[in-house]
């Protein structure tokens, strides 16, 4: 009988990233829109942060995780000058499919929740096939 690896993540890690808005996060400033508020990208990229940050203690050397899905509700506006804080929790794993549940909050305000999924990759292999492309 062969001995199985143990598996690089499990269910239920968990991360936080903040941000302080600026004028820089606003959809203004991004694109997205025509309001001085947090631009949408800008909540899309602090969900995405904290799911990298939920990967970094359990990463397998020379590995690195990518994005691959994304369902978000932007639910609530932020004006610049406040802070929100975006949790993620791995939910499931499937091969080297983690699946994240993602909020941001301001304050007790629910500002954004959803989905993320990111694929376990061979950093540098990744890195050779996007050159190629």
């Amino acid at each position: 009988m062969q001995e199985q690896p143990e598996p690089a993540f499990a269910p239920g890690l968990t991360a936080r990233v903040e941000l302080t808005v600026t004028d820089a996060d606003t959809a203004q400033a991004v694109g997205s829109g025509d309001v001085p508020v947090l631009g949408t990208p800008r909540v899309l990229a602090l969900a995405e942060a904290a799911t990298v940050a939920a990967t970094t203690t359990s990463m397998p050397g020379g590995s690195t995780t990518v994005g691959v899905r994304v369902e978000l509700e932007h639910l609530a506006a932020t004006p610049v000058g406040r802070r929100v804080l975006a949790s993620a929790r791995l939910v499931a794993v499937d091969g080297r499919r983690l699946q994240f549940d993602v909020t941001v909050t301001d304050g007790e305000q629910t500002v954004a929740r959803g989905r993320v999924e990111r694929l376990l990759v061979d950093r540098q292999r990744f890195v050779e096939r996007a050159a190629r492309s």
